[in-house]
Formats: structure tokens, sequence, C-alpha cells
């Protein structure tokens, strides 16, 4: 039996899943990391642990799956995470920086006068978020020095090399166009390191990984490797991206959302670069390698910070709630909110309003206000914040909304009918769960010939759940009714922080 191997390798562990030529999961294995957080605001994982934990899934999963031979291998990874290590050793040299971490927040406002460069270059906004000013920082703050000995790339450069460092023609060091488009470093445009950003942040070239198509060969494992040697490492994509194409969302105005511990709406855009538009990140979707050169195709991403970890909020701080799965029962006993609403800015709000001094805020409670009317407001902001971000993105790329796909563990029905009725456009929940994985295995295969085209990926999406817009006019006007009072709420939580 032939499969399509995936590593996903996310913020707080790592899964290796191997995938039939239908797009079915066949064998998976998982295992979690540790979390280092220095000081406050700082978040880091050691690198050599991320790759031991890889190692142990690649092994378990062979295990499962004794008789089957790996077509292809594809990689898909935590986004802006930046690790720096030694060519010669292959040893980290510092402590990976996660992309969670603030510690550039000031670093970041000093640039502030140089925000349209960096939007119109990156397609990004200054944000200790994205990847330039962590390396910055290393070189900076610490007495690593950029030398010809030194590389440097996000989580995905780190595991292709330790996969092909035995290789007789030594390590590969690349960077797929969806990784480097979340550095801050590259042009989008033209798929390459801009000299301006590099200058920027003192970033030399020399140290950056080559930047390749998302789907095409780029090595093959070597001895070392627990699924074997010879694999073609053929597919390589940033976890947001690699679930996009992994639903499937090829044509413009598709759009996906992953309902997680936040949640990261995508809207593909096409073959042209959009203009940037505030609030929203402008994205390489994909790259693929075909007849006459390489193809990219785009995307608008709206990064919304909380939507599941305001549920763990309501377990963990208020303790309404023993576990996140009881939040689902607890607000079907209510028909609605009763005009409660909530505003889940804990750490500020991300598409489309972009305020890192907003907070959080709870407003319309009355004595009559219960447990339950807390909970459903809670599912409710997270149905409207996608709403939102959706919203911004349709209208920016000019292209009408045409379905959502969603994924995710937070993606529950109540949820999904909400956002079904507040988009007015079908939403349909994957049948594939680890619909990231399923991407990477696609962009591998179909540089190997498993899949031949995107057609034939398309035919393979299935959903298992199809939710419709209601068309009953009360219904319609109890949301118009919640859309308005989110609105004022949050009027309410922006520019809350501003003075501390």
């Amino acid at each position: 039996m032939d499969a399509v191997v995936a590593l996903d390798a996310g913020t707080t562990g790592v899964r290796a899943i191997a995938f039939s030529a239908n797009g079915k999961p066949l064998g998976s294995a998982y295992q979690e990391f540790p979390q280092y957080f220095p000081q406050p605001g700082w978040v880091e994982h050691d690198a050599t642990e991320i790759w031991d934990a890889l190692l142990s899934v690649m092994s378990a999963l062979k295990q499962q799956l004794p008789d089957t031979t790996f077509t292809a291998l594809g990689i898909t990874v935590q986004r802006e995470t930046v690790v720096v290590w030694d060519r010669t050793t292959h040893l980290p040299l510092h402590r990976a920086i996660v992309w969670q971490d603030r510690r550039t927040a000031d670093r970041c406002e000093q640039l502030e006068g140089e925000l349209q460069k960096v939007r119109q270059i990156s397609g990004l906004v200054l944000d200790p978020y994205f990847s330039g000013s962590k390396l910055e920082w290393i070189f900076s703050h610490t007495d690593i020095t950029p030398s010809a000995n030194v590389a440097v790339g996000t989580i995905d450069s780190w595991i292709v090399w330790n996969l092909t460092k035995e290789n007789s023609d030594g390590a590969v060091h690349v960077t797929d166009t969806t990784n480097a488009s979340r550095t801050m470093l590259c042009d989008i445009r033209t798929g390459e390191w801009s000299d301006e950003l590099c200058a920027m942040f003192s970033i030399p070239k020399h140290v950056l990984p080559r930047i390749v198509p998302s789907s095409g060969r780029v090595g093959t494992t070597s001895s070392t490797c627990p699924l074997g040697a010879g694999i073609p490492i053929s597919g390589i994509a940033g976890d947001q991206q690699a679930s996009l194409f992994g639903q499937a969302c090829f044509t413009p105005g598709m759009a996906k959302n992953t309902y997680g511990t936040g949640s990261f709406a995508l809207l593909t855009t096409g073959n042209v670069c959009p203009q940037p538009v505030d609030g929203l990140l402008t994205t390489v979707a994909w790259s693929l390698t075909k007849e006459g050169g390489i193809e990219t195709t785009y995307a608008y991403e709206g990064a919304i910070f909380v939507t599941g970890a305001a549920v763990q909020w309501l377990r963990d701080g208020l303790e309404i709630i023993e576990t996140s799965a009881q939040i689902n029962e607890l607000a079907a006993t209510v028909e609605s909110s009763d005009g409660v609403v909530i505003v889940p800015a804990f750490t500020g709000l991300g598409s489309p309003w972009w305020d890192p001094y907003a907070r959080g805020t709870i407003l319309g409670i009355t004595r009559g206000t219960t447990r339950a009317h807390l909970a459903r407001a809670t599912l409710e902001s997270i149905a409207l914040q996608t709403a939102d971000a959706i919203g911004a993105m349709s209208a920016a790329s000019h292209l009408p909304l045409t379905s959502l796909r969603a994924d995710g563990g937070g993606a529950s029905d109540l949820i999904l009918q909400l956002q079904a009725d507040l988009l007015g456009v079908q939403v349909r929940k994957s049948s594939v769960a680890e619909t990231t994985a399923l991407g990477a295995a696609y962009l591998a295969g179909l540089a190997e010939g498993v899949w031949t085209s995107q057609k034939q990926i398309e035919d393979n999406w299935q959903f298992e759940k199809e939710f419709t817009p209601s068309t009953d006019e009360v219904r319609r006007a109890l949301l118009d009714q919640l859309t308005t009072q989110w609105r004022r709420a949050i009027d309410r939580s922006m520019q809350w922080a501003q003075n501390d």
C-alpha cells in the first residue's frame, strides 16, 4: 500500500499522519513538546526537542504501517517561529523564539514610520508576531553573530535540514513561499528576500534559506529518517495556508476558518497579489511548480486572537463549566444571550480591527443573567468575530463569498449554524479533521504525481455536515439586533488599555 506522509509541527506538539490516495488518514501519531516562558511575554521552544518529538512520531507511524510505501512527504508548521543553528554541528544556537513572543513590541513601535513600506512589500503589519524583529533581537541581544556558519529559518527550514543532513550532498536549507511570506523579510510579489526589509532588521541574506515553491521536490530523506531513506520531500506550507489547500479552496472567493484557541480565516484571492488593507494580512496562499514556471496564489488572512481561548476562560477563570465541551450543552439551554455581549479581547483585537489596546468586555448584564447566557454570548462572539473578518476580506477583494469551509476543534454545530446565519452562505465542516496535515500531503503528492491535478484533490473533498442560512424573518431580525449590539460593544472595548 502507498501513502503520503504529512509532518505537522504545531505550537505545542507534532503529528505524523499517512494519507491514502483518496485523502483518507491511514494512521497517525502525536507527541507534545515543552514550552518555555523565561520572562512575561516571552515564549520559546527548544528546536532539538521539536526534532526529537518528530523522530518519535515518525517511528510510531512506521510501526503502525510497517508494509506501507511512503511515496512523498509534506511538512506544515507553526508560522513565524524562528530557529538559529550551526551549519557544522547542526545544533541550535538559541532557543527558538515563538510566534506568540512579544519581546520585540517596543522595536516594532520604533519602526512605525516604516509601516507603509512594510505593508507594501510584505503584506504584513509591524508586529512582534512576525519573524524579522525576532531574528534582529537574537543578533543584537546575544553573542551570536550572523557569520557564514550560521543558518536561520522557520520551523520548516529546521525540519528539512534535519531530514536531509546525513545525505551525501549535504543538508538542504530552504523555506517555502508561504512561510517566507510571514517573516516580514520577503517581497511577496517576487517571492524573494527583500533587500529593503532585510536591511531594516539588519539580517544578512546569506543566513536565510532559499525560497522554494510550496509544491515541488526539495530533497529526499536520509537513512536516519525513521520512515526510510529516499522519500521525496515535496510539500511545505505554513499551517493556515496548508489548511486552505487541504480544504480545496482553490477558487477566488472561497474561504476557510479554523476554529481553535484563536481562529484564522483565509480567503483565496487568485494569482494577483491584492493591495494591503488595514486590519487584514496579505499572504501567499501557496505556490505550485507548473509548466512554464511557478504559479503563486494569494489570500487575505484574518487573524482572530481569542475564540476557543474564551471557552477556556469560562472553564478555568470563571469556573462555570468543568470541561470545554460542556459549553455547547449549557448554551443550548437558553434561546438567546438575552442581550449579553462578550468581546473576548483579552490580548487586544485582531482582524479587522487590529487594536492591541482593546480589552475584554461584558455588556448587557442584568439581574436575570445566568451562566448559560454567558456561555451563549461567548459562542456568539466566536461567530461574530469570524463574520467581521470574513466580511472585511470579501469586501477588500471585491469577491462575493461563495461558501465557508470549517475545521478545528471549536467548530461546534451551534457555532457553525450561527456562522451560516451571520454570513448568509453555506458553511461546511470538513470530514477530515486534520485539514492542515492533509494540505501538506496534497502539496507533496501533487509534486510527485500521486494526485495529477487540483481538480482531483477538489473531487476528494467531502464534508461531514452542512449548515444552511436561516430564512426565518424573526431569526434574521434577531441576528441584525445581535450584530448591532456587537458593534457597539466592540467600540467600547477598543483603546481601553491605551494609557497603561
